[in-house]
């Protein structure tokens, strides 16, 4: 009997600490343009061929620091 493994999302893993504090939905239409569906696949990804492009991680890597700044910003205000 043949075994399947199961490749785990790469990029899940990495965003494990934020991956439920931040509204993905938001994220993706903010800097992105797509649907809420469309990141989910994307960050649900077992390989690269289905991933992120090297480019959009570029642009969700300036999109996390955008919103870090943006939230130190309002915290800083508080």
């Amino acid at each position: 009997m043949e075994v399947l493994m199961m490749k785990k999302p790469v990029l899940r893993s990495q965003l494990k600490d934020i991956i439920l504090d931040i509204s993905w939905a938001k994220v993706a239409d903010r800097y992105f343009d797509r649907s809420p569906s469309w990141i989910h696949q994307k960050i649900d990804a077992a390989d690269d061929s289905e991933g992120f492009t090297p480019a959009e991680r570029e642009q969700l890597k300036e999109a996390l620091n955008d919103l870090a700044d943006r939230i130190r910003r309002v915290a800083d205000d508080i």
